[in-house]
């Protein structure tokens, strides 16, 4: 049910919130507490509070204040989390006065307005509430100014910045409702990347207003990202969340060899980590070493695994410090020596050798390997299939790389450096 939310900024949606938030165990609204609470209250306001009790349960992995927010589904699930739109935020800089274009229920807009004048504009009224109710939760509604219409209608002199957060478009589905949009009939098939404006208005901003960012999927196509664009690819711990395009105005990374400004971001905890492009020269091919570094896919998509290596190998000037590819199209790093780095996961090599299963499922259980993460990367193969006839069985737990080394099809079997591992013999 897609009960209007507004309605819970009443007195009796108030109450009634109040008293689901009270409830012991915080993990859900039971059946049986619906129908008392509809015996005190009328069924629709019932209906719109339990469902809005349950999207702040689940919106507390995104935002510290979500039992006083309020939310659609929709819009809870396009929002950036806290932590990313204060990161995102303290990038416009000394921008005074910001516009909030497609705001949705306002997960952006919380941390722009801190300090800064925002306009939020969205054309979805109960959104464009929701996001003043949620700034006003954070004790920033003073400083946002909220209006009802379509972003392509505002005028945006006098900003000093835009962030604007198209909604994504893909599949069979409905057309542009504007006119001069998709010609009324048969539904078409969106490309991947395709937006609510386009993205071609989205950086076409840049015209008008200098400074100027846009949220896009992760899997937004290289092709698509305008010249002199910075692209930003932001992980929280390994989740790829999404990808953020900085106008050349913003743009601050370097440009890497895989074309542009370019930038990973890595949140662990509170703490924010960015890789950029480190030149130098091409990162040599060996076998796999000692260790294995599988990339945070935020260094993955930004196209920065060689500038990663890099700057590992110059960590020190040890002889075996340097950081290789084991294979020239394939995302693994290798080295001889453990690190610790928030832009990949390190394992332990314990068994490395071309890919034969049968031989891989007897060396597994001579190591007592009885769980195990299957990772295949460059080859085919269903990874549940492959999990069944292993037969793995044994205390110890481990990761099996599937891959390619030097373009052959080649296996590893590597443990968390952190974890305890199995005796190698």
């Amino acid at each position: 049910m897609n009960a209007d939310p507004t309605v819970l900024l009443t007195p009796p949606g108030q109450e009634l919130l109040a008293r689901l938030a009270a409830e012991p165990g915080g993990a859900g609204t039971p059946l049986a507490l619906a129908v008392r609470l509809r015996r005190e209250y009328p069924a629709d306001l019932v209906a719109a509070a339990t469902a809005q009790h349950e999207l702040r349960l689940a919106a507390r992995a995104k935002f510290s204040r979500t039992m006083e927010m309020l939310f659609t589904r929709a819009g809870y699930e396009q929002s950036s989390s806290e932590p990313i739109a204060r990161y995102r935020a303290a990038r416009f800089g000394a921008a005074r006065r910001v516009a909030d274009l497609c705001c949705g229920i306002g997960g952006d807009l919380l941390a722009l307005a801190s300090g800064r004048e925002v306009l939020a504009v969205d054309r979805d009224e109960v959104h464009a509430r929701l996001a003043l109710h949620n700034a006003a939760v954070y004790g920033e509604a003073a400083n946002v100014r909220a209006v009802v219409a379509d972003v392509r209608d505002i005028r945006l002199g006098g900003l000093d910045a835009v962030f604007i957060d198209p909604a994504r478009r893909s599949g069979p589905g409905a057309a542009s409702d504007r006119p001069g949009g998709a010609a009324s009939g048969a539904p078409r098939r969106f490309r991947t990347g395709l937006s609510e404006p386009p993205l071609d208005w989205c950086f076409a901003l840049a015209e008008r207003v200098p400074g100027v960012c846009v949220k896009a999927a992760p899997g937004l196509p290289a092709e698509l990202i305008p010249a002199g664009w910075e692209a930003e690819f932001i992980a929280d711990g390994r989740d790829l969340k999404e990808a953020v395009l900085w106008s050349p105005a913003l743009a601050t990374a370097p440009v890497a060899d895989s074309g542009g400004p370019r930038r990973a971001l890595v949140l662990s905890g509170s703490a924010a980590h960015a890789l950029v492009a480190c030149p130098g020269d091409p990162v040599p091919v060996t076998e796999p070493g000692e260790y294995l570094l599988d990339p945070n896919p935020a260094v993955t998509r930004s196209g920065l695994v060689e500038d990663l290596a890099r700057s590992l190998s110059g960590d020190d000037g040890a002889g075996d410090g340097a950081v290789a590819k084991i294979d020239p199209q394939i995302a693994f790093l290798t080295l001889n020596r453990p690190v610790q780095t928030p832009f990949a996961r390190t394992l332990r090599v314990l068994d490395s050798a071309p890919w034969n299963e049968k031989r891989f499922a007897r060396r597994l259980r001579e190591l007592g390997i009885g769980a195990a993460d299957i990772r295949r990367r460059g080859l085919a193969g269903d990874v549940d299939q492959i999990h069944r006839r292993l037969k793995l069985a044994g205390p110890h737990r481990a990761t099996i790389v599937i891959t390619r080394v030097n373009d052959r099809p080649w296996g590893l079997i590597c443990a968390d450096t952190v974890a305890p591992t199995p005796t190698v013999s």
